[in-house]
């Protein structure tokens, strides 16, 4: 029996998945009749959901066209977007909504964001945004908050302000297991080439290599960190400038799989081959990662299902229920292929 409320009001979503001892996002599989759930975390769930008198809502109505939410990547070009955009159209698809996609959100100087794109996403009715490497200015935050349109950021660029939802990787473990994976095969003189200074995932994974050197008791050398854009054609240019150090390093931790290309081209034209003079380990397993030679060893970033995730997030928010935490992280794993081997001094 539902107690308070109106004739007509019923639980959200996030009190049957607290009632059941799940988080949203799978109490919400259930609800969607998804496969992908145990047999008695769905006896749980569908148990509250018949205690509480959860009303399930139709995907479609006849008289209404199905709802749209947009999509803004930051690029339509790169297999990185390719793997976003297949999590959110199969988790668009499961949940009966439409997506408009979009490359690219500028910024602007003055007090109030552009008015082009987000006037455009009022006029056609979407009902909420994922951002994807979107960084909002102060003002595009503050127009979705007072227009009230539910947005979830995927693998902010920024910090995001207070109570903001976001979806992206465990990047500060990520660094630190490739790390950690380089050290053990004995190399010690251990360099990172990684992307933006003051970008999130940049710093979490520098962070993370850190650490691993800490752990293992050796020695922080500031000159085998080199930040960049996380572009190849930068990478290369810090790739060179490693190995013309003094004591250049003999492996070197690459914070995404598109910089490591760009290492590659810096030591072939050096004459050194990998594994064999120095090992490389890339970041996020695009599909670049199996075809480059030798095969690039990285950490897998679970992009679609950081996507995926973040859509369902977002559905449930478009329901009026609100995610446990404002921060969703999905774990990495090492993926161990042919550009990694021992130190020739082992």
């Amino acid at each position: 029996m539902v107690r308070g409320g109106s004739a007509t009001a019923g639980p959200t979503l996030a009190v049957v998945a607290r009632e059941a001892g799940v988080s949203v996002p799978t109490a919400s599989k259930v609800v969607n009749g998804r496969e992908d759930v145990a047999p008695e975390t769905r006896r749980r769930v569908t148990e509250a959901l018949d205690r509480l008198g959860y009303v399930r809502r139709p995907r479609f109505e006849a008289s209404k066209p199905p709802r749209m939410v947009d999509l803004v990547v930051h690029s339509l070009e790169s297999s990185w977007s390719g793997a976003v955009l297949h999590g959110v159209e199969q988790a668009a698809h499961d949940a009966g909504l439409e997506v408009v996609v979009s490359a690219g959100l500028s910024r602007t100087r003055r007090a109030r964001p552009e008015r082009g794109w987000f006037d455009k996403l009022i006029a056609r009715g979407s009902a909420g945004v994922l951002f994807n490497l979107a960084e909002l200015s102060p003002a595009q935050y503050a127009w979705l908050g007072q227009h009230r349109v539910p947005f979830v950021l995927i693998d902010p660029v920024l910090e995001p302000p207070p109570g903001v939802v976001s979806v992206g990787a465990a990047n500060w473990q990520g660094g630190m297991t490739a790390t950690e994976h380089l050290l053990a095969l004995g190399h010690e003189r251990v360099a990172v080439i990684a992307g933006y200074r003051r970008k999130m995932c940049s710093s979490a994974r520098v962070a993370g290599y850190r650490s691993a050197l800490m752990a293992a008791g050796v020695p922080y050398r500031p000159e085998y960190v080199r930040y960049g854009n996380f572009m190849e054609t930068t990478a290369h240019h810090r790739m060179l400038q490693l190995l013309d150090l003094p004591e250049p390093p003999t492996a070197v931790f690459v914070c995404s799989d598109g910089m490591a290309l760009g290492a590659y081209q810096a030591l072939a034209e050096r004459g050194l081959r990998i594994p064999d003079d120095i090992s490389v380990v890339g970041f996020d397993d695009l599909p670049e990662a199996r075809w480059a030679t030798p095969a690039l060893t990285t950490v897998r970033q679970p992009l679609s299902e950081m996507a995926s995730t973040a859509l369902r997030l977002l559905a449930g928010m478009m329901e009026g229920d609100q995610p446990e935490g404002t921060r969703t992280e999905l774990s990495t794993r090492l993926v161990e292929r042919a550009s990694t081997g021992a130190p020739r001094s082992a």
